[in-house]
């Protein structure tokens, strides 16, 4: 079925295949970058960033000289923001050890922060036709309902299984042709909820279909119910010459949102039943030293899923009659209204901040 299989892809692919701007290419940064986007990303999302972050960053030499703050704001909605880390880490080593010359083995590929297995293949197929199969998401659920397989996928066992499979289907093809369309089939025929079988090119050989288990592929084991954390910002704002300010605090704990700032905040082990209640427990820790205060309205309910994690978020703004001593401000910065735009923060406080019309987006 080797090349059957591969001869019958690769003619779909030419037929049906979108135009996403880092096709077509062989520069391995721009493949790099766009496949760093798009893990965790919808394709429609990940063009925007990707267009965005070639125009800041058009080569690895510019990437390494960003500062951080630069390469965050600009992955800001995207999450994961160790992916962000990981670039900046790996664009140093490429431009320090190696020249900028992406290195073109598969195995020291993988050698560089955030690049595994998947990425590796990628960019050595992609960049340097080396036969590595790329096993995404979409491979893997177009080759499980084929073949009808039923290792669960995220085990080491399931991962083997499918990227020897892959390998052996692409034979002689090209590979940057092979992954590209393999991937591209499980987007745009082989859906998960709805795959378009009646005009499948391997309606005849698809095993799934004979056997109405399309549902059933590809097996996963169970996840883990997600955790939930609660947290009560304080929005603290202050007023000097006619012109506003705001505390945010960076985060640098090994936690989520490192590195992105943040309002000020006291985190729950649970939801309260009156989010104002939270200003008795900051007043009582001093959370506002001994400046005079007053307290708005509590936003309402904020939430944010991530991977494993449902957060739940409540805004309280303060207004300060006179700004925070040392003591009490400790790591806060005092930032000026007008250049919060500029400070990379987490999906949910961008989101109360355009609400509020404390800040404002401009279309792109």
């Amino acid at each position: 079925m080797n090349g059957d299989f591969s001869e019958k892809l690769l003619l779909w692919y030419s037929q049906n295949k979108r135009p996403l701007p880092w096709r077509g290419t062989q520069n391995p940064y721009k493949i790099w970058i766009s496949e760093v986007i798009l893990q965790q990303t919808r394709v429609r999302q990940g063009v925007v960033y990707y267009e965005h972050f070639l125009e800041a960053f058009p080569d690895i030499f510019a990437l390494a000289g960003a500062s951080a703050r630069q390469v965050y704001k600009l992955w800001q909605g995207l999450g994961y923001y160790n992916r962000a880390d990981n670039l900046m880490k790996t664009a140093k080593i490429i431009t320090g050890q190696y020249g900028g010359r992406f290195p073109e083995d598969y195995e020291t590929l993988k050698t560089l922060p955030g690049i595994g297995d998947y990425t590796a293949a990628a960019i050595a197929s992609m960049a340097f036709d080396k036969p590595c199969a790329v096993v995404d998401g979409n491979v893997y659920r177009v080759l499980s309902r084929i073949f009808a397989l039923e290792t669960p996928i995220h085990t080491s066992r399931g991962k083997k299984e499918f990227n020897l499979l892959a390998r052996k289907l692409m034979g002689d093809s090209p590979p940057a042709g092979f992954n590209q369309a393999l991937m591209e089939f499980g987007a745009l025929q082989c859906l998960p909820d709805h795959p378009d079988c009646q005009t499948c090119i391997f309606h005849d050989q698809c095993l799934a279909r004979a056997s109405e288990r399309q549902s059933d592929f590809p097996v996963k084991k169970k996840k883990n119910p997600a955790g939930r954390r609660f947290y009560y910002y304080f929005v603290i704002r202050f007023e000097s010459r006619g012109e506003t300010f705001f505390y945010l605090k960076k985060r640098s704990r090994r936690d989520i949102w490192r590195n992105l700032y943040t309002f000020p905040d006291i985190e729950m082990p649970f939801a309260l039943e009156n989010p104002m209640d939270i200003l008795t427990m900051a007043e009582k820790n001093r959370f506002f030293g001994t400046v005079p205060f007053s307290a708005g309205k509590p936003s309402s309910l904020y939430k944010q899923q991530l991977t494993h994690l449902s957060v739940s978020a409540w805004f309280i703004p303060v207004f300060l009659h006179e700004p925070l001593n040392n003591e009490t401000k400790n790591s806060l910065s005092l930032v000026q209204q007008n250049q919060l735009i500029n400070f990379p923060v987490p999906r949910i406080t961008a989101r109360y901040l355009q609400d509020n019309k404390i800040i404002h987006v401009k279309e792109k």
